[in-house]
This record gives structure tokens, sequence and C-alpha cells, in this order.
């Protein structure tokens, strides 16, 4: 293992431990009655998470690009193998590339295709599109943005119409 895989791990495991002591079991059960048990959920407040994300920032100063990236992959996953993914640690990942989307580049927006593939709620999709892909499209210089403008033509032929109407979102912000 790398130094930065030990402490994205560390990272991710204090996210998960945070947001399972910070949880509730009647907010779990709102979040699973909304969510149409589509995601778990620990049940964490939306306060608890942006706190335990600024907490993590704070407690792992060092972490740079791609361990922000690959932390943002960690929460969006299963905290197990077998369990179901977890709205908390979702969200965690959001407010995590919110914090830090100036690291963001555009080869990060594959990783962002398979976030809004799998989201599985507009919880998670809308502050996907407003606060990470749109101030990272609005970073891109020219060259970046011919890019993306590539990426967004393919995910507006995709099927899945989830990226067709973030496609049609974001191209707006890709045209001057």
């Amino acid at each position: 293992m790398t130094d930065t895989a030990d402490v994205v791990s560390a990272a991710a495991d204090f996210v998960d431990r945070t947001l399972q002591n910070e949880g509730a079991w009647y907010r779990a059960d709102d979040v699973g009655n909304r969510l149409g048990g589509a995601l778990a959920s620990y049940g964490s407040s939306v306060g608890a998470v942006r706190g335990t994300v600024r907490d993590v920032l704070r407690k792992f100063k060092d972490l740079d690009r791609d361990g922000t990236v690959m932390l943002a992959s960690a929460l969006w996953g299963q905290p197990r193998p077998g369990s179901r993914p977890v709205f908390e640690r979702r969200l965690a990942a959001v407010v995590l590339l919110q914090s830090r989307v100036r690291l963001l580049q555009h080869s990060d927006l594959t990783r962002l295709e398979g976030f809004l593939r799998t989201a599985q709620a507009a919880d998670l999709t809308d502050p996907l599109l407003t606060d990470v892909l749109v101030p990272l499209l609005a970073g891109m210089g020219e060259r970046e943005r011919r890019r993306a403008g590539i990426v967004l033509a393919r995910w507006r032929q995709d099927p899945d119409p989830q990226l067709q109407a973030a496609a049609v979102a974001l191209t707006k912000e890709l045209t001057p």
C-alpha cells in the first residue's frame, strides 16, 4: 500500500465511524423512506456530514488532488463487501468535492460521471451538478473546456437520462 492509500483508508474510516456515531434511527428511517430504500442510511444530519468533512480535512491536511479523489471514491462505494452504499457517506463525498473543487481537473469528469450514474438520489445529483461540476467547468481553461465539451457530447448521447440532463445543464456553462 502506498502512503496515499493508507491516508485515504484512515480518512474514510474516520468519516464512516464519525457518521455512524452521529446517526439517529428516526433520521435513517426518514432517509430510507424518501429514497425508497435505494441507499442505506446512518441517520446523520447534513450538519454532521459537513462537520465531519471539515474535521477530516483538518485531521488529514496533506490530502492532495489524488487523495481527495480517492477518498471521495472510497466514500461513494460500499462500506463493506455485500452492503448497500450509504447516503451519508455519498453526501460526504459530495461535500468533500465541493470543498476541494479547485483541485479537480477535466480528467475527473469520468469519475464524476460514475457518481452521477449511481447516485440514486436527487439529494446527491443536484449538489454534484451545481456545487462540483459547474465550478469545475467554470475554472477550466480553453483547452480543458474543449475536452470537457467532448465528454458532455458523449453524455448527451448516453441512454441514461440522468447524464443527458446533466449534459444539457452543463453545456450552458461551457458556452461563453
